[in-house]
């Protein structure tokens, strides 16, 4: 099963129960970023990310291969939604600030992604990619929430998603690297919201597909009464990692 097979069959659960992007997030990639005219959200599902990008820089082109999740994607004034891969995006050589990829690069054919950023960044462009790890609310549900992730889903993974485990530690940008800020990421939940979000997870489609069985039940069960009441809000915190890289020789 393809990504983009993985995440077009429940799209629009996908644009439902997926965190929003810290704020913080888009003001550091729009201040170290050599203009602010346009940006490229690379991979971009249902445009969480672009939406977030909209409010820095003037124009937003956000692509992603997948037609389902364009379909969900949050409309917004200056973003314009693009159906196309991210190794052949179709923009304009050296015509973008900034290009970010959203909890997705893990996905990507990194040396062709690697060649048509460079082609497409202008003079000391950035690029920015940036994950966010299994969710954390306290040390009883993370137990149940790690049970899930490391047994019964055990096998379901994508080998590349280890690289969301590392927070990106082991990908290597071909750019001179950026130090990016630490940014807290985070949001208060129901226990629905939150089994929502789980069950967005590409194991857990992969699990569904192959068993016929919704595998967050359990663990649906198992936080009911660690939850508390049933529309009780808990703060729910995802470690955030950034890689980014300025490329000095694009755009020459």
């Amino acid at each position: 099963m393809s990504y983009v097979e993985l995440f077009s069959g429940h799209a629009g659960a996908y644009a439902a129960a997926r965190p929003r992007y810290p704020d913080d997030l888009f003001d550091w990639l729009a201040a170290v970023a050599p203009r602010t005219a346009l940006a490229w959200d690379c991979a971009t599902g249902n445009g969480q990310a672009a939406v977030g990008l909209a409010s820095r820089f003037a124009r937003v082109i956000a692509t992603d291969a997948s037609t389902s999740q364009l379909a969900h994607a949050v409309p917004h004034p200056r973003v314009e939604y693009r159906q196309a891969i991210a190794e052949s995006s179709g923009l304009e050589a050296a015509s973008v600030d900034a290009i970010a990829v959203a909890q997705a690069l893990h996905w990507l054919d990194l040396p062709a992604f690697y060649v048509e950023a460079g082609r497409v960044l202008r003079r000391d462009g950035v690029l920015a990619a940036w994950s966010y790890n299994r969710p954390r609310v306290t040390p009883a549900i993370d137990a149940e929430v790690d049970r899930l992730h490391d047994d019964t889903l055990r096998g379901y993974w994508s080998d590349r998603r280890r690289w969301v485990d590392e927070g990106y530690a082991a990908v290597e940008l071909p750019f001179e690297a950026l130090d990016p800020p630490s940014i807290a990421m985070g949001d208060e939940w129901t226990l629905a919201q939150f089994a929502a979000y789980v069950r967005t997870w590409s194991a857990v489609q992969r699990y569904i597909a192959a068993r016929g069985r919704d595998p967050v039940n359990a663990m649906e069960y198992a936080l009911r009464p660690l939850w508390g009441e049933p529309h009780e809000r808990r703060p729910v915190r995802w470690p955030l990692s950034i890689r980014a890289g300025r490329c000095g020789e694009c755009g020459r």
